[in-house]
């Protein structure tokens, strides 16, 4: 007689299919082989990538683009402790990622069983929450809870490891949860806050409200547009480790140091705005607070200490649609201010358009980006990914895209590459293009294979100035330029490597090479890399004149 009761990796399959998941993002092992069988059964895609680590990235770009949770599963031990470091770049971004990690059985822990660690607690620091599995009948359930800590509150990561024993053991029931228990918790806030906040905010005289990483998603920047139409308040997003040098935010620095009412939406008073001081907040600003953390009223409260007037806790989506419902009269003083705030956030130094390399084989980096811009502009799903150091900063400086992802507050780099492969499997029609530095491409340009598998077309760019830029800049800056240390790197021809593993290679030396080059790799129809040639220059910190 056949036994008809699924094993626990049916019944988590079965949990991921009713969540709405029809792609993972994996690299096989061991320890999560009953997911695979169950999954092959199921029919959900797995995107097999060549690293553990670029599996979780791929995740943190599906999730940012879908708004839906994005899901990474790896093997137990090495493999868990490969992909952790991916989940930061995740957490600091509000990423709804969950990493599925196969584990040692419960029965042989503490025996010395194969690969055996404490991956929950080797999690815990960069998750919103982490545990192991425990019983078949309940591993459904898990990562149902999974999904909603992972999009309530706050967004973020959240890992769940998977003893073998729990995979292969069979299940009581084949019941599954209520779609319900997948479904973030929202909390909102109420209407008479968010009237009392604008209130507030409608009495200074140069107010302004601040947004964090989740202001920035396809989703958040449609919310941040409504509420900034609301009413007369300023409104900028951030999700940028150098805050309001962020270049993409232009010449916002010194308009921020002259506010004197902020509202922090899901904007934590962090390193990225210098912890609410002098210099980068004026000694008078006084600060209002809505998050879905209670624990950041206490951070801020440390911070500022009693200019934070008020905070309520609420999730950022519900607070931008209650702050957008209330209808305020706009003065002339506050159009001013408003006019005055955009006009910096849209600030570029006329020299840009002029710029030039000087030396004759490179390319200034603001040179780079015209080209890669009329390709954005081409398509309404167009995709730009940016990571990287200091090229990273010129490329969030020049372009724009229908759909962004950087690798945000973190400040990790090695992103780049995967993620685009995520972002073009989003979008299959449309053009994506990873803006990256030459020190970025050498962590995951094996996922090119991965790119070629799948049928995944996107774009590299990248900006060779044979460094690590960034840190070379660091030393000049702290130590002078004869003090510079472990910063060099050769002038690698990258585009060899992706033509190597079957992809499209062009290098570019000469400023009016590159639109043809680029035109060339897009008209490939296969994954590409344009190696640029750039002068090595540090990160742009704009100031209008």
């Amino acid at each position: 007689m056949t036994n008809t009761h699924p094993r626990g990796a049916d019944m988590l399959v079965r949990a991921i299919r009713q969540a709405g998941v029809k792609t993972i993002f994996s690299l096989s092992g061991n320890h999560i082989m009953p997911v695979y069988d169950a999954i092959l059964s199921e029919g959900l895609q797995i995107v097999h990538t060549r690293h553990e680590g670029a599996a979780v990235h791929m995740a943190d770009a599906w999730a940012r683009l879908s708004g839906g949770v994005g899901l990474a599963l790896v093997t137990g031990g090495p493999g868990h402790a490969n992909a952790i470091s991916a989940l930061y770049t995740a957490a600091m971004s509000e990423s709804p990622v969950i990493l599925l990690s196969g584990h040692a059985p419960l029965s042989q822990l503490g025996e010395g069983a194969f690969q055996e660690m404490d991956q929950v607690a080797m999690a815990q620091p960069v998750v919103k929450a982490a545990w192991a599995a425990s019983d078949p009948d309940t591993i459904a359930a898990d990562f149902a809870k999974a999904c909603r800590i992972a999009l309530s509150g706050r967004p973020g990561p959240v890992h769940l490891s998977l003893p073998t024993d729990v995979l292969e053991k069979l299940a009581t029931s084949d019941s599954l949860p209520g779609l319900e228990a997948y479904r973030p918790q929202a909390v909102p806030l109420g209407e008479a806050e968010a009237s009392g906040l604008m209130a507030r905010l409608a009495q200074a005289a140069r107010p302004l409200i601040l947004v964090g990483p989740q202001g920035l998603t396809d989703a958040g920047r449609a919310a941040v547009a409504r509420l900034q139409q609301a009413g007369g308040v300023p409104v900028v997003a951030s999700e940028s480790p150098r805050g309001s040098n962020d270049p993409s935010l232009g010449a916002f620095a010194p308009v921020l140091s002259q506010a004197d009412c902020v509202l922090l939406v899901g904007k934590r008073l962090d390193f990225t705005l210098g912890f609410g001081r002098n210099p980068t907040f004026s000694a008078e600003c006084v600060f209002l607070q809505v998050d879905a953390d209670s624990a950041e009223f206490e951070r801020s409260a440390r911070a500022v200490g009693s200019r934070l007037l008020a905070t309520h806790q609420a999730d950022v989506p519900s607070a931008l649609a209650a702050l957008a419902l209330v209808r305020q009269e706009v003065s002339q003083q506050a159009s001013q201010w408003r006019q005055q705030v955009e006009l910096a956030v849209a600030y570029r130094p006329p020299a840009w358009k002029k710029a030039e390399s000087s030396r004759e084989q490179a390319l200034h980096p603001v040179q780079v980006f015209e080209p890669v811009q009329a390709i954005l502009d081409s398509h309404p799903d167009a995709t730009l990914v940016v990571d990287g150091g200091e090229i990273g900063q010129w490329a969030q400086a020049c372009l724009t895209a229908p759909h962004r992802i950087i690798n945000g507050a973190a400040g990790a780099i090695g992103a780049a590459l995967p993620m685009a492969i995520a972002a073009q499997l989003a979008y299959p029609s449309a053009p994506v293009i990873a803006v990256m530095g030459d020190g970025t491409f050498g962590f995951h340009c094996a996922e090119l294979d991965t790119a070629l598998r799948y049928g995944a077309p996107m774009l590299c760019v990248i900006g060779n100035d044979a460094r690590w830029n960034a840190e070379y800049q660091i030393q000049v800056r702290s130590y002078g330029a004869d003090r510079t240390i472990g910063c060099e790197l050769l002038p690698s021809r990258y585009e060899r490597v992706c033509q190597a593993f079957g992809g499209h290679g062009e290098y570019v030396e000469q400023a009016g090479d590159l639109a043809g080059a680029l035109q060339s790799a897009r008209a490939s129809g296969l994954p590409a890399c344009v190696n640029v040639s750039i002068d090595g220059l540090p990160a742009p910190v704009i100031r209008q004149a």
